[in-house]
C-alpha cells in the first residue's frame, strides 16, 4: 500500500500523506466504514472522489484511528473523538490529514495554469503579481495562495467568508516554506502561521492560528 510521507511538524502536529495507485475495490476492501460515511461515499459522482475519500481512511488506520473515531459537524468539519484535531484534504493522486493539538486547517492542490485564469477573483495580493512575467513562478505561488485561503476557511468556516476579502496572504518565496496570514473578517482580525511544501506536482500547505 502506498503510504507516501509522514512530516513531522513538531511535537504536536504530525502530516500524512496517500499517494493513491490502488483500485477501487482494493481500497473499499482495506477499510471499514460506518453507514453514513458508506452512503455518502456511494453519493460521489467521481471515482476519482471515491478514491480520495477511502484514502483518508486509510491515513486514519495509519494514525492508529478507523472511520468510526471520525465525525463531522454541523458546518461539514472534521473532528476525531478523542479530542485531536484533524484536517483533511484531496486532490486527483493524493489523499492528505493532518492531526494536531492546535485547531488546524490542511489543503493540497494540483499545480495547473488554470489558477493564473482566476487568479484576480481569490488573489487581491499585490506581491504575486510582480512574478506574473515568470509563469512558473507565479503559479507556485498563487498555487501556495489558494491553498492558505482554503486551509483559513478550514479553521475558521464561517459563511461569509471571502477568498479575496477577507483572507490575506503576507508576501514571501518558495524557498521560504512558510509565511504568515491574516483573516479580517466581522470586525475580528486573526493571524496564521502558515507552512507549504511541494510534493511532485502538488503544493501542500497547513497552518494554525497565531498563539496570542
Amino acid at each position: 500500500m502506498p503510504f507516501y510521507k509522514k512530516i513531522h511538524v513538531d511535537s504536536k502536529t504530525v502530516v500524512l500523506v496517500w499517494k493513491i495507485s490502488e483500485s477501487y475495490n482494493e481500497l473499499f476492501r482495506s477499510v471499514s466504514l460506518k453507514d453514513n460515511s458508506l452512503a455518502r461515499m456511494e453519493g460521489m459522482k467521481s471515482e476519482s472522489h471515491q478514491k480520495g475519500f477511502l484514502a483518508v481512511r486509510m491515513l486514519l488506520q495509519q494514525a492508529g484511528y478507523t472511520d468510526f473515531d471520525l465525525y463531522y459537524d454541523e458546518f461539514g468539519k472534521p473532528h476525531l473523538k478523542d479530542g485531536k484535531h484533524i484536517s483533511i484534504s484531496h486532490s486527483f493522486d493524493f489523499s492528505v490529514i493532518v492531526l494536531s493539538d492546535r485547531n488546524i486547517g490542511i489543503d493540497l492542490e494540483l499545480r495547473r495554469d488554470l489558477v493564473k485564469k482566476i487568479a484576480r477573483k481569490f488573489a487581491a495580493e499585490k506581491f504575486v503579481y510582480e512574478s506574473e512575467h515568470n509563469s512558473d513562478d507565479f503559479i507556485r505561488k498563487l498555487t501556495v495562495i489558494w491553498g492558505v485561503k482554503e486551509a483559513v476557511f478550514k479553521v475558521r468556516n464561517e459563511i461569509g467568508i471571502s477568498f479575496k476579502e477577507h483572507i490575506f496572504v503576507h508576501p514571501f518565496e518558495m524557498d521560504d516554506k512558510q509565511t504568515t496570514s491574516l483573516l479580517d473578517f466581522n470586525d475580528t482580525k486573526q493571524e496564521f502561521e502558515v507552512f507549504f511544501t511541494e510534493i511532485e506536482s502538488y503544493t501542500l500547505v497547513w497552518l494554525w492560528e497565531t498563539e496570542k
